[in-house]
């Protein structure tokens, strides 16, 4: 059987699930698609690429920095619209924010998540890198589990697992044994299950795909996104990311989930802080 080609970035079903359609200036359609829900809530990374996308439309650079989201309410598959507007316009950033919506059971028009985001064109940063920041230190994808690996799927998770490359370390596998380590960590090999490589806009989704760091604290159940800030730092090369997220501090129901991602050239493309809601 010959092999299936691999997708390329713009020719991705990620690319085609995050397209928006602009119907004025500003305004813009998207379905959501079913495929990139955890437990039927749509995934948080997959909407902060929706909404980078919409806003890399309307902005006049290309590429997010730093995009600041809070998340309202949860949203779902299906119908929904987003509105942009500038903020601000320089010769090196612009600066806008966007806002997602959704109609509610009785046809009100209910806002999912809003948005605040500077963009640039990371093709014309300077070369120079000062980092004492490492690699994350994570066995070879072949001695890490993924999905796959599992006795049985995660009732109503599986639906954005068929859609990635995910490999956890070991080491932070602790919960799916009923084991938890209790050091709120998650280690993994990232990418997308079609092949297609990083780009910024899959960094956004990235950042926001691996299990709660919960589970290794020994909670279980959803943890919802209050508040996710993501900086790109670089343009990543082809080849699957490594994702590092750790938890320092649980406390009246809410935990920070900081986050790592590193290419494939070992250089740090991203990072994120998160601010969730631990169920007890």
């Amino acid at each position: 059987m010959a092999q299936a080609s691999q997708a390329t970035i713009g020719d991705s079903e990620f690319d085609r699930d995050t397209a928006v359609t602009r119907r004025a200036d500003g305004v813009y359609d998207i379905d959501l698609s079913a495929g990139w829900t955890i437990i039927n809530a749509v995934n948080g990374g997959y909407l902060l690429a929706v909404l980078g996308r919409a806003l890399a439309d309307h902005l006049p650079h290309p590429d997010p920095f730093t995009v600041s989201a809070h998340y309202l309410t949860a949203s779902q598959p299906g119908p929904a619209v987003v509105r942009t507007q500038t903020v601000r316009t320089g010769r090196t950033l612009s600066t806008g924010q966007a806002s997602l919506f959704q109609l509610d059971e009785q046809g009100n028009e209910v806002e999912r998540i809003r948005v605040l985001a500077s963009y640039g064109d990371l093709d014309a940063l300077p070369d120079d890198v000062r980092t004492t920041a490492q690699p994350p230190a994570i066995p070879s994808i072949d001695q890490c589990f993924g999905p796959d690996d599992a006795p049985a799927p995660v009732p109503g998770s599986s639906a954005i697992a068929d859609r990635l490359m995910l490999k956890l370390d070991p080491a932070t596998l602790g919960w799916a044994l009923g084991a938890p380590s209790g050091k709120g960590e998650m280690r993994a090999w990232f990418g997308l299950k079609d092949g297609r490589d990083a780009d910024p806009f899959s960094l956004l989704l990235a950042v926001d795909a691996l299990p709660p760091t919960a589970f290794e604290l020994g909670l279980s159940g959803w943890v919802p996104t209050v508040e996710l800030t993501v900086h790109v730092r670089c343009r990543p090369a082809p080849g699957p990311l490594r994702v590092a997220i750790t938890t320092r501090n649980l406390a009246g129901g809410f935990l920070e989930e900081d986050a790592e991602v590193w290419d494939s050239s070992d250089r740090l493309v991203a990072q994120s802080r998160q601010l969730a809601r631990a169920r007890l």
